[in-house]
């Protein structure tokens, strides 16, 4: 539980201010109101000679689904750091309407450590959401017109791998048949929707370089293959450079502000149990050129975007990261000791509240496990216990120590949340000092290995598992992958972020357990194969208790609940 106190309503500067301040020219931006803007791509050229500032990714602790506070500590790690005078930019993920209407609800913050203007980042923003879903599914009609015009290609009606993409939570979308009624009304085919932070559009704008390589990856995306196996790609159906147009304004970063009122760079969402979960590389490579210090986020655990940060993002990006932060807080690892259990829209359990050593030391090898994988990776490491109310002292305390011996190079509380960048001082200074060292950066597996090779090596390293299993239709898919020349791409795995397995109902640390590999899908565009690791669902359902319907607009027309 967090403290309510109301503060006070933060004010918001003109966003041409807060983009002069980190170096901007006023024809560098396009303004969408008066406090949110789009960033032109010419700012690359510009800096291009300009040295990089420090990169630091934030990621976490196997989370709840409450949340463990990983953006709240994202923003108000750059808020400290701009406290302690370094130049700082924060570069996030957009929201998703799935997640806003559903249980998570935003991702903003919280406190006093937010990105704001809020209400417009939750819901409609710039339009890149939208322009995603149309682009996607303008490219599912053209698969559905040419199978109506004849067919030309010869494409395999039971071998359509694009689907259709909304972005919002609705499960009796998952499995659809379209073309039904008459002639006139199409050839009924079974499909189904994702949620469109799962499309690989999303994937493709956020790891794209440019908007030249954005139309390349566009051409290069595999929707389906032929009678005969061979594949069919957008390219093939003339459709890329039209999805491309669709994209065009979407290619360029957002810029908004922080409740400290420093900048940060909103671009893409792509979803961290889905896809390979992390911001653009346009919106990295531009902050690095423009600030000492640029402050990202890996969704969810070091198990997903931490890992695919490394071996995806970095790969294709060129960048080197020079600092992992690991999220945690004390009710998670109570959750993690394996004697709790938290659910979105209940009240946590009375005891769990109450101090217990035993209780936190046991999940402890949760964080444990975490900080191994991102020493995996050659990182330095900060370790920042996210403060809530009803932590005591000895149990932090304890974190901390065990955090040092589990060999984080620093672990400190971050209380940004009730204090903003007063609260995440200690945090940007052990931030600092880690980045300062002298980086040993390594990439998880060599691309040239084999694909089962390369997810076994993610699966005994980064998740714990003893072995890994294949489905019938993954064995063909790997074999079909590799005659296909896609064996040397890296992995995105996806899978449930509430376990280090693949299974949500395992916490703390599984060892020696079986990942079952059910499918494996192809996202060439993207430049990654997805394994599925057992059930995974790429589009979500609402809970019970939906968070969209405690939403509404108040007597005087403001928004409320979206908070």
């Amino acid at each position: 539980m967090r403290n309510n106190t109301r503060t006070r309503p933060v004010r918001l500067k003109k966003i041409t201010e807060i983009a002069e301040k980190i170096g901007l020219k006023s024809g560098e931006i396009e303004l969408y109101g008066d406090y949110k803007a789009k960033i032109k791509l010419s700012v690359l050229d510009r800096l291009k000679s300009c040295p990089n500032g420090k990169y630091i990714d934030v990621t976490a602790i196997t989370p709840t689904p409450l949340g463990e506070g990983k953006t709240v500590t994202t923003i108000g790690l750059s808020l400290g750091l701009n406290r302690i005078g370094k130049k700082v930019i924060t570069t996030l993920r957009q929201s998703s309407l799935g997640p806003v209407f559903g249980i998570k609800g935003g991702a903003t913050g919280g406190g006093k450590s937010l990105i704001l203007p809020t209400e417009d980042l939750n819901l409609h923003f710039t339009g890149d959401n939208y322009a995603v879903m149309a682009a996607h599914n303008l490219c599912s009609s053209f698969i559905d017109n040419s199978l109506y015009r004849g067919n030309p290609l010869g494409i395999d009606e039971k071998n359509i791998v694009w689907r259709r993409v909304l972005d919002i939570s609705d499960r009796f979308l998952r499995n659809v048949q379209t073309g039904l009624g008459t002639k006139e009304d199409g050839i009924p085919r079974l499909s189904g929707f994702d949620i469109s932070s799962a499309s690989e559009v999303m994937s493709v704008l956020s790891l794209s370089a440019s908007l030249k390589d954005l139309r390349k990856r566009l051409g290069r995306i595999v929707v389906a293959f032929t009678r005969t196996g061979k594949p069919v790609t957008a390219e093939d159906l003339n459709i890329a450079g039209s999805m491309a147009v669709v994209l065009k304004d979407a290619v360029k970063p957002n810029i908004i502000q922080t409740s400290e009122n420093t900048a940060c760079f909103v671009h893409t969402g792509p979803f961290g149990n889905i896809a390979h979960g992390n911001s653009s590389v346009i919106a990295d490579k531009m902050a690095l050129k423009l600030a000492e210090y640029t402050v990202t986020e890996s969704g969810f655990g070091s198990d997903l975007g931490m890992e695919k940060f490394m071996d995806i993002k970095c790969r294709q990006s060129g960048l080197i990261p020079d600092c992992v932060v690991i999220v945690c807080s004390v009710r998670a690892l109570k959750v993690h000791s394996g004697k709790f259990t938290v659910m979105a829209g209940r009240p946590l359990d009375k005891e769990m509240l109450r101090e217990d050593l035993s209780v936190v030391a046991k999940g402890m090898c949760n964080l444990e496990k975490h900080i191994g994988n991102a020493k995996l990776f050659g990182m330095p490491i900060v370790v920042a216990v996210n403060r809530f109310d009803t932590d005591t002292d000895k149990e932090i305390r304890l974190v901390l120590k065990k955090a040092i011996d589990a060999g984080a190079d620093y672990a400190v509380v971050s209380d940004v949340y009730k204090e903003g960048g007063r609260g995440g001082v200690e945090l940007a200074n052990a931030v600092v000092k880690a980045s300062a060292q002298k980086s040993k950066f390594k990439f998880l597996y060599d691309l040239s290995s084999p694909i089962k090779e390369k997810i076994e090596i993610v699966a005994r390293k980064i998740y714990g598992a003893g072995k890994v299993s294949y489905s019938p239709l993954a064995d063909r898919k790997i074999k079909l992958f590799t005659k296909l020349g896609w064996g040397k791409l890296p992995i995105c795995m996806a899978k449930t972020h509430l376990s280090l397995s693949h299974d949500p109902k395992l916490k703390g640390c599984p060892k020696e357990y079986t990942l079952p590999i059910t499918d494996i899908r192809a996202s060439i565009g993207a430049g990654f194969l997805y394994p599925m690791c057992g059930e995974v669902r790429t589009m979500p359902g609402l809970p019970a208790n939906p968070r969209g319907a405690r939403i509404d607009i108040d007597k005087d027309g403001n928004s409320i609940g979206l908070l």
